[in-house]
């Protein structure tokens, strides 16, 4: 009898792992990290498959870049419009007030670099800003 429920709790976990992901498909993140959290809660009092216990981490940790990732992206669009470029003391400043998300500078700085690299930010890091694109002259490597 325990082995069976054993087995439906993890059937359970599977199919609330699942729907994280598809939360995560639809950029859904805050949902998915809520689910994801529940889930490590329940992985601590049970005792789930490493393959399970290693996918509920690696997912909560995509889930978490891609959740911050999204926030600094709108953020750095509102702001691309109006300047040339912020600092990340000032965009935590932002993310701080705006969105109550405690990041530090260099949590900050790899993600912003996660979007460049993957092309969804068009700007730079130079030092301890950013640079935004709109205005090419802003992105030369003179200052580099």
């Amino acid at each position: 009898m325990k082995e069976e429920r054993g087995e439906n709790s993890e059937r359970l976990f599977i199919r609330e792992l699942n729907e994280a992901r598809k939360l995560m498909q639809k950029d859904r993140y805050g949902e998915a990290i809520k689910i994801l959290d529940k889930l490590k809660k329940i992985e601590r009092e049970g005792d789930f498959d490493y393959n399970l216990t290693h996918s509920l981490y690696q997912l909560d940790s995509n889930a978490r870049s891609l959740y911050n990732q999204k926030i600094l992206l709108n953020i750095l669009n509102e702001f691309s419009h109006s300047r040339e470029s912020i600092s990340f003391e000032e965009l935590n400043h932002h993310v701080r007030e705006k969105k109550q998300l405690i990041m530090d500078n260099s949590l900050i700085k790899r993600e912003i670099e996660i979007l460049i690299l993957r092309g969804e930010f068009p700007g730079m890091i130079r030092g301890e800003s950013i640079i935004f694109s709109q205005n090419p002259s802003n992105l030369h490597d003179k200052d580099l």
